[in-house]
This record gives structure tokens, sequence and C-alpha cells, in this order.
């Protein structure tokens, strides 16, 4: 079959050839999953970052291959200053073709009209809505992206254990490259590529999203307690509902 017909195809046909295509992608590397995915799976395609802690490695492997990659940035406006140099880095490093999105209220007016909205997990949820989910959705209607390049990997939380290489999430293909690479995986290519951590790595953070809502790794956590300030993992991004 054409994978490039995907999306069009009833429930059960999708989910039998996705079913097809993580067996046949399973032992390839992560370069030729992307290989693959840019070829086989429907256009346009985009990569999703947040500039964390590991995200130059999904940047160069996506834009080694295809250099003028769409790379969407949700900015909340709360990402640490540390982070926006960061992002200033690997643009120029990587000629990366960025496009920032954002919600249409300010973090500002967003505070003056609801408060710190990430103090409890019902507001965690509207404020993820508005600031990751929302800006997002958009990008891709904007973009008209059919395919997503993420960087997401089963060790790094409970609810990414099962997380397959290709999936369909709100009407887009998802593609995960680097789903079952260890923190070794990700530090060797790193290194072999020449690449920076970001810079909280030297700080004890492993995991980095907004000021408010992430923490070092101390004694006894988990990599996914150091964020949103215990209250989940996910910020709806990667998740198939409306943002819970």
């Amino acid at each position: 079959m054409s994978y490039q017909q995907l999306l069009q195809l009833e429930s059960a046909a999708q989910q039998q050839a996705l079913q097809e295509i993580n067996q046949l992608l399973a032992p390839f590397t992560a370069q030729q999953r992307v290989e693959f995915a840019l070829k086989e799976l429907p256009g346009t395609h985009m990569l999703s970052s947040s500039f964390g802690i590991q995200a130059a490695v999904m940047l160069h492997l996506c834009t080694s291959i295809k250099a003028d990659l769409p790379v969407v940035l949700t900015d909340t406006g709360y990402l640490f200053p540390e982070t926006y140099r960061f992002i200033d880095e690997l643009i120029e490093r990587l000629q990366l073709n960025l496009q920032v999105y954002r919600s249409h209220l300010s973090p500002a007016w967003q505070e003056a009209r609801f408060g710190q909205l990430w103090t409890s997990p019902e507001g965690l949820k509207q404020y993820n809505q508005l600031n990751k989910v929302e800006p997002m959705q958009r990008a891709q209607q904007e973009l008209a992206v059919q395919s997503w390049f993420s960087g997401l990997r089963r060790s790094q939380s409970s609810t990414r254990a099962d997380t397959p290489i290709v999936s369909v999430q709100r009407g887009v293909v998802k593609i995960c490259p680097i789903v079952e690479w260890s923190n070794k995986d990700v530090h060797y290519y790193l290194k072999d590529n020449n690449l920076p951590y970001h810079p909280l790595w030297e700080q004890g953070y492993v995991s980095v999203g907004d000021t408010h809502s992430s923490r070092p790794l101390e004694a006894g956590m988990s990599e996914e307690e150091t964020r949103f300030n215990g209250m989940g993992r996910e910020c709806g991004l990667h998740t198939s509902g409306d943002g819970s």
C-alpha cells in the first residue's frame, strides 16, 4: 500500500497499516526512520521542539536529512533565559527553519485574567491548552502539516512507556525516531556530533520547560517529578485528547 494515503484510511485499516509500519521500522536506525518518513509518509512534515535538555539530538538528526524542515516552538513566554539563548545558538549552528507560535493572550494578560494557572491541576490543564496545545494545533493547520517528528522517548516517563514509532494523533501522523533510546544513547549522539546539552544540564536539570514548572533533579526523584510541580508529566501535546 501507499503510506501517503494513511490519513484517509478507515479506523481499522489505519490501525493495521500503523502496525505494519511499526514492525517495518523497528529494526531501522533513527536516521533510516527519518528518511523513510520523509519519503513515504504524508507531507508536509514538521519537527516540534521545546529546546529542552537534549533537544539538539532531534534538531540535528532531522535537519541533517532535510535542512529546511519547519521546526515549531510553542513559546509560553515563561522559558528560562538560558533556553532563549540556547534557541539562538542552535538556530545559528544548525541553520534552523524555526516557526514560533504563541497564545493569543500574552503571559501578563493571562495572569491578569486568570492568575497563576500552573498552581493547581485544573489550572495547569487550562494553561497548557492556552500556551501549548492551541498554538501547536494552529501551527499544524497554518503549515498544512500531515506528518510530525517528535523526540519522545519511552524512558522519559511512565506515560510514554508504550509510545510507538509511528502513530496518528489528531489527524496528523506522528513519528518518534528515537523512541527507544536511553539517556546513554542520547549522550553519545551529542558527543559524536559535537552538539551541546541545554545550559541548565550543568545545574542538575534533566528536563526543562517553564521557569515556574521545572526544577533540578534531586535524590529520590524521577525525571517526570521534576516537571509541572509534580502534578503530571504530559502537557497535552502528546496525548490524543483535548489537552487533558
